[in-house]
């Protein structure tokens, strides 16, 4: 069984796709998942030289739909990059086009709409 299928029918397509699962807990009343997103330039940046991995930002908590009558919560954090030319640090906004009319949520929508 592949595992990342099990993980597509539970969780958006755009987290299976741009994020790692880091860490996952499950208590009685709840599971939490922690998510990286992973080290990957967009294509358009790739062969810029000046543009760096510089960690990531905080972890975000969004409470995504109940999985098995518990509580799901997501900790999500994305990936900060510096231009070394011009000192700007920055973070990846997601297009979610694709996801018109999903049951993503909106506080999740917000978090990958959010740029840095």
């Amino acid at each position: 069984m592949d595992p990342y299928k099990l993980l597509r029918n539970i969780l958006p397509d755009v987290l299976v796709d741009n994020f790692d699962i880091v860490n996952f807990e499950k208590s009685s009343e709840r599971f939490d998942i922690w998510l990286d997103e992973k080290k990957v330039l967009l294509r358009e940046e790739r062969k810029n030289k000046s543009i760096i991995s510089y960690g990531f930002g905080d972890y975000r908590r969004i409470q995504d739909y109940p999985i098995r009558g518990r509580s799901c919560f997501l900790h999500v954090r994305k990936h900060k990059w510096l231009d070394k030319s011009s000192g700007e640090i920055f973070s990846y906004d997601w297009d979610l086009s694709d996801y018109d009319g999903t049951n993503l949520n909106a506080e999740f929508v917000s978090f990958l709409k959010d740029g840095d």
